[in-house]
């Protein structure tokens, strides 16, 4: 065989190369989608009990809350009523909810307006807005406010 004699030549095969392209599209895939949605039982458990609040169904909403015996309804009232510290509750936005480092739960703040339609860019009325951390638990769902 002389050194212009060349044997026939295939070209790599490229399954390799779509293989793991795509696996590493498929692990981003599922890391986007877990970082997402990582906390969407929480957000639901909060939207759930904030509409019931809205709605005026105090008892649908203090049974969301999942109290503990020693905060009674007139206490929840107290909190959250139509005369309580964040009532009236007409409107409201869920921000991004946070792990608590080494806890058993997750905070979400939430921002509860007095007015029928959130007010966005109208300083007179976002004065009345008030911002709340609540703490859901997430071994059964449970809402309280963040201890001390």
């Amino acid at each position: 065989m002389g050194l212009l004699d060349s044997t026939e030549e295939h070209p790599e095969s490229k399954l390799r190369r779509y293989l793991i392209t795509a696996l590493a599209f498929i692990v981003l895939l599922a890391g986007t989608l877990w970082y997402l949605l990582r906390y969407h039982t929480e957000k639901v458990t909060v939207h759930h009990f904030m509409t019931a609040l809205v709605a005026g169904d105090m008892q649908r909403a203090y049974q969301i809350w999942q109290p503990s015996p020693s905060y009674t309804m007139k206490d929840f009232l107290d909190d959250w009523g139509p005369t309580g510290f964040y009532g009236p509750v007409k409107s409201y936005t869920v921000e991004r909810p946070e792990h608590i480092k080494d806890g058993p739960a997750a905070a979400v703040t939430v921002d509860v307006s007095p007015y029928e339609t959130y007010p966005r860019d109208d300083p007179a009325k976002e004065v009345r807005t008030k911002k709340v951390v609540l703490w859901v638990q997430f071994k059964d769902q449970s809402i309280s406010f963040p201890p001390e």
